[in-house]
C-alpha cells in the first residue's frame, strides 16, 4: 500500500489535470458560442440596415467609421460580403466590404414599412442651383444689403445694364418646359431607354422651396426623375482596361451580365468594343483597323483633336461610348437610341493613334438650345485642364452657330465645378480686358456678354451673383472688381495652358430641321 504522502501527491496532480482540461473545454465552448453569436448578428444585417463601417483609407491616414447603409449582401465560396453606401458621401465610394469592417454592435434596423429612400425630384435635390432662380427670389434682400454697404469709388467699377425682367421666364433643365414643347420634341421618336439611378450625393443639397411634382423630361440624354432600382445602385463592373490604363468604375453601367462576373473588362481604345479577356482583345486588335474615332476630324492643334460622330451613322461606336461614360456618370439616363445625338470626342495623338480623353454629346435638335447633353473627361485625364477644354469647345461651336447655349441640368458635382470655373474665368476675362472710353468707366450689358461668350443669359447672371460681383449703387447695378479678384483671376488664367484656337476649327453647322430625318 502506498504511503500517505504519495497518495496525496497523486490526488493533487489528478485534480489539477481535471481543472486544466475543464478550463480548456470552457474556453473552447466560449469561442464556439462567440462564433455562433457573431454569425447570428451578421444574419441580422440585411438590406436597409445602417451601421458604422470602416472606410477604405490610405496607409498613413486615420481610420474613419462613417455611417453606412447596407444595399446588398452576397456569399460566395463561404465568404460573406456586404455592399455599403456611405451616408453623406458620393456614390462613387460605395463598395463591397467584409464583416470585419462592420461595427455590428451599433446596428440600426430599418423602420417598419420604410423602403430604401427614394428621391422624388432628385434633379432638384441632388444638385446645387445652376440658375439664378432662387438667388433672384432673394434679390430684394441682396440689394438692400448692398445699398447699405456701398462700394468704394476707388474700386474698379463697371456699369452694368441688367435685363428688365429680373426673373428668368424659362427654367433650365426642362423644369419649365411646357407640355406642348415636350410633345413637339418627342414627335416621331421612340427610344428604348433604361432608367438609371439618380440617388446621388454628387453636390451639396441646397434647401429648395416646396414645388408640385413635375413630369420627367423626355428629351436629351437624361430624365429629371424616375423610379429607383436597387440593381442600378450597385457597381457591376470591377475594373476596366482602356489602353494603358486600368480604371475602377464609379457607378453602374448596363454591360452584358457575363461581363459582371469577371475581374477586368478589356475595352479597345479606338472602337470601344468590350471583351472579357486580354487574349480576346489581342485577337480583336489584329482585326480592328481604326486608329481614331469614326467620324470627321473637325479640330486639330498640336496633339489635341476633336472628332464629330453622328449617332445614326456610327451607332455601335456611339452605344459603346455611352456604356463607357455611364461607368463614371450617375445622374444620366442611358438611351440605346443614339440617332438624335452628335458626339464630339476629344483625343490625344501619339505614334500609336488617337487616344480618347473625353467627349460631350448634344442633341441635333434641342428645343431648349442646350449645347451639351452629356460631358465627361475620363479619370486618367482629369485635373489636367481637359474638362475646361471640352466646355470651351462646346461654346466655340455655339459661336459658329450664332446662338447662346447651356448644358443640360442637373450637373454632377464635378460638372458643376467645371462649368462654374469656366463661366467665371470667361466672364472675368472680358470684364478685366474692357478699356475706358472717353475717360469714363467702361460699360457693358448682360446681352453683350452673352454675345461675346455664347453663354446663356441665366448662366451669366447666376455666375456674377455667385462671384458676388453685382452691387446696387446709386440707383443702378454695377459690377465691382477688387484688385484681389483680378489677381486671383490672373493666377487662374496662367494655369490654363491649353486653349481652343478658333482658327483650327473647320466645321459648318447643319440645320437638322431641314434635313428631315436625321
Amino acid at each position: 500500500m502506498a504511503p500517505d504522502w504519495l497518495r496525496f501527491f497523486l490526488y493533487t496532480n489528478q485534480t489539477s489535470s481535471l481543472i486544466y482540461y475543464s478550463l480548456l473545454s470552457k474556453m473552447a465552448d466560449d469561442k464556439e458560442n462567440k462564433k455562433i453569436g457573431l454569425k447570428t448578428t451578421l444574419d441580422m444585417v440585411v438590406e436597409g440596415c445602417r451601421l458604422p463601417v470602416k472606410m477604405s483609407i490610405l496607409p498613413n491616414e486615420e481610420e474613419e467609421w462613417p455611417l453606412a447603409e447596407i444595399l446588398s449582401r452576397k456569399e460566395e465560396k463561404g465568404k460573406l460580403e456586404f455592399y455599403v453606401h456611405y451616408i453623406d458621401f458620393n456614390k462613387r465610394l460605395d463598395e463591397w466590404v467584409l464583416p470585419d469592417r462592420l461595427r455590428v454592435e451599433e446596428l440600426q434596423f430599418p423602420k417598419k414599412d420604410q423602403k430604401t429612400p427614394q428621391k422624388q425630384n432628385s434633379s432638384a435635390a441632388n444638385s446645387r442651383p445652376t440658375t439664378p432662380d432662387r438667388e433672384l427670389q432673394d434679390k430684394k434682400t441682396t440689394v438692400d444689403r448692398s445699398e447699405s454697404d456701398s462700394p468704394s469709388p476707388s474700386l474698379l467699377s463697371k456699369k452694368l445694364s441688367l435685363p428688365e425682367q429680373s426673373s428668368p421666364a424659362a427654367k433650365l433643365g426642362g423644369q419649365g418646359q411646357t407640355p406642348q414643347s415636350q410633345t413637339k420634341s418627342n414627335a416621331g421618336r421612340k427610344r428604348k431607354a433604361i432608367f438609371l439611378d439618380e440617388d446621388s450625393q454628387d453636390a451639396p443639397a441646397t434647401p429648395q422651396p416646396s414645388a408640385p411634382p413635375q413630369q420627367p423630361r423626355q428629351t436629351g440624354s437624361m430624365s429629371s426623375s424616375h423610379d429607383e432600382n436597387i440593381i442600378t445602385r450597385i457597381k457591376n463592373i470591377e475594373t476596366i482596361e482602356l489602353g494603358k490604363y486600368r480604371i475602377k468604375p464609379w457607378y453602374f453601367s448596363p454591360y452584358p451580365p457575363e461581363l459582371t462576373t469577371i475581374s477586368i473588362v478589356y475595352i479597345c481604345e479606338f472602337c470601344l468594343k468590350y471583351v472579357k479577356s486580354r487574349k480576346c482583345l489581342e485577337r480583336h486588335r489584329t482585326k480592328c483597323t481604326l486608329r481614331h474615332p469614326p467620324g470627321n476630324e473637325i479640330y486639330r492643334k498640336s496633339t489635341i483633336s476633336f472628332f464629330e460622330i453622328d449617332g445614326r451613322k456610327n451607332k455601335m461606336y456611339s452605344q459603346n461610348l455611352c456604356l463607357l461614360a455611364k461607368l463614371f456618370l450617375d445622374h444620366k439616363t442611358l438611351y440605346y437610341d443614339t440617332d438624335p445625338f452628335l458626339f464630339y470626342v476629344m483625343t490625344e495623338y501619339d505614334i500609336k493613334g488617337f487616344h480618347i480623353v473625353g467627349f460631350f454629346s448634344k442633341e441635333k435638335e434641342s428645343t431648349e438650345d442646350y449645347n451639351v447633353a452629356c460631358i465627361l473627361t475620363l479619370p486618367p485625364y482629369q485635373r489636367k485642364g481637359y474638362g475646361k477644354l471640352l466646355i470651351e469647345f462646346s461654346y466655340e461651336l455655339s459661336k459658329f452657330e450664332g446662338k447662346t447655349g447651356s448644358p443640360e441640368k442637373p450637373l454632377s458635382d464635378l460638372g458643376l465645378l467645371s462649368y462654374r470655373s469656366y463661366w467665371s474665368q470667361t466672364i472675368l476675362e472680358i470684364l478685366v480686358n474692357l478699356k475706358p472710353e472717353n475717360g469714363e468707366r467702361p460699360q457693358i450689358t448682360i446681352n453683350e456678354i452673352c454675345e461675346l461668350t455664347s453663354i446663356r443669359k441665366e448662366d451669366v447672371i447666376s455666375t456674377l451673383q455667385h462671384l458676388n460681383l453685382i452691387n446696387y449703387y446709386k440707383g443702378q447695378y454695377i459690377i465691382t472688381l477688387s484688385q484681389e479678384s483680378i489677381d486671383t483671376h490672373n493666377r487662374a488664367m496662367a494655369k490654363r495652358k491649353i486653349r481652343i484656337d478658333a482658327k483650327c476649327l473647320h466645321w459648318t453647322p447643319k440645320d437638322w430641321a431641314k434635313r428631315g430625318k436625321w
